[in-house]
């Protein structure tokens, strides 16, 4: 086995069998290895993710990749318990890893070499008649709702796109991965292959181009039936305390039933718990996790 430092975008070669690598763990362990932006770096330069092979010969048997922030890493099914995590592993000392699905034997390898689980990530998900309960919209006289493409139309995409950054840079000031965007890290996100305008929501101040907040929604077809996500939700600070947040929620929900999502899923810190328990109050339940395993 060697061990190899690769920068995929650069070897159209062996990006193919990276993809094919991340399908078959997927399969096996019924959980994506890879995360959307880790998936996009294989593939985008401008990512600038920095790769690790696990090579016998041309197969390719393991891959971690790794931001600024953090690492992700992958193990062929064939290709376990035969040393190759650890060699992974080895080759990302003192970087955070990601553990998605925070499976037995993720746990155990991470423990086994000292690291200590630092972050957890909560899946939960809300269905059927809890779901088509908690989609109940009621609109409100001091905001108005306006999904993308309405709000360009009135406002300008200028206007809209540097309100809804500043919407999300306030309500994601403390978050690795979300906070500190820009209007070219705001136009990468919209070049996935998912996006579509009409799934991002906003409240708007009445009579004025003033964002309350924002609701970005996820379409997943890759199941059938497909369902959808409250991918990102957030608050302007001007706006908070001021009993939106549920509204907020309750619009895209209420978009989403409406397209004929039966199933909703949404991400949130562990550690977030008013956050996790007004979803619960909501119908959610906790469906999965993921962690972040540190050497501390």
């Amino acid at each position: 086995m060697k061990i190899e430092p690769c920068d995929l975008p650069t070897r159209p070669d062996l990006v193919d069998g990276a993809r094919t690598l991340l399908l078959d763990a997927a399969r096996a362990d019924g959980v994506d290895a890879f995360s959307e932006q880790f998936v996009l770096g294989i593939t985008d330069a401008r990512l600038g993710h920095r790769h690790v092979l696990a090579l016998d010969g041309e197969r390719l048997l393991g891959l971690a990749a790794c931001d600024d922030a953090s690492c992700e890493l992958v193990v062929a099914p064939g290709a376990r318990r035969r040393g190759v995590a650890t060699a992974l592993l080895s080759e990302l000392e003192g970087r955070d890893v990601w553990a998605h699905g925070n499976l037995p034997a993720a746990r155990s390898l991470a423990e086994k070499h000292g690291r200590t689980m630092t972050r957890r990530l909560l899946v939960m998900a809300v269905e059927g008649e809890a779901l088509r309960e908690a989609a109940r919209f009621e609109p409100r006289g001091d905001v108005e709702a306006l999904d993308l493409v309405e709000s360009v139309e009135r406002f300008g995409r200028d206007a809209v796109e540097e309100a809804w950054l500043s919407a999300n840079n306030e309500a994601f000031s403390w978050h690795p991965e979300q906070g500190g965007w820009d209007r070219e890290r705001l136009s990468r996100a919209q070049e996935a292959d998912w996006f579509a305008e009409e799934d991002v929501l906003f409240l708007w101040a009445v009579g004025e181009p003033v964002m309350a907040g924002f609701h970005w929604t996820k379409w997943h077809t890759e199941e059938t039936p497909a369902f959808g996500e409250v991918y990102v939700v957030g608050l302007a600070s001007a706006f908070r305390g001021r009993g939106l947040g549920d509204p907020l929620l309750r619009l895209g929900l209420a978009h989403m039933v409406g397209k004929g999502a039966q199933r909703v899923i949404l991400y949130v810190e562990a550690e977030n718990v008013p956050a996790v328990r007004v979803y619960q109050n909501l119908g959610f339940g906790i469906s999965e996790e993921h962690a972040v395993w540190s050497q501390v």
